[in-house]
């Protein structure tokens, strides 16, 4: 698997620096992800794969034994109870273990979720300052 110290520049660099059996768990995330929100930008952001839409969307990292997907906020635990029945580590994170299907309407919803916050915080700023 990955090192700490490894430096990627795309998405695809990250994926493929994982076994194949991980590369298609991490290809079927990604194209989940690009299904619901196809105009999010892609880019590795803390050295993890990034969607980009009204700002950071979502993050996603293959571990030893699962997925970590973020983030999860509180306003998504209460309107997703299916986000339950998975393992989380810290705030923010849920783990989808490798040794099981990935949950794609979970995800689907989670992203549905993500781009709903983005554009209610986009609206909500502050106008910015002319230069």
């Amino acid at each position: 698997m990955t090192t700490p110290k490894a430096q990627f520049t795309t998405i695809d660099e990250y994926i493929a620096s994982f076994p194949p059996a991980v590369q298609a768990t991490l290809q079927l995330l990604r194209q989940t992800i690009k299904d619901v929100v196809p105009e999010a930008e892609e880019a590795i952001k803390y050295g993890m794969p990034t969607f980009v839409l009204h700002g950071n969307l979502v993050y996603f990292a293959a571990w030893k034994k699962h997925i970590g997907f973020y983030p999860i906020t509180a306003a998504m635990e209460e309107a997703i109870p299916e986000l339950s029945t998975y393992p989380t580590s810290g705030r923010g994170t849920i783990q989808f273990p490798l040794n099981q299907p990935l949950p794609i309407a979970l995800i689907e919803k989670i992203v549905a979720s993500r781009v709903q916050e983005n554009l209610e915080n986009r609206h909500n700023l502050p106008p910015q300052k002319k230069r």
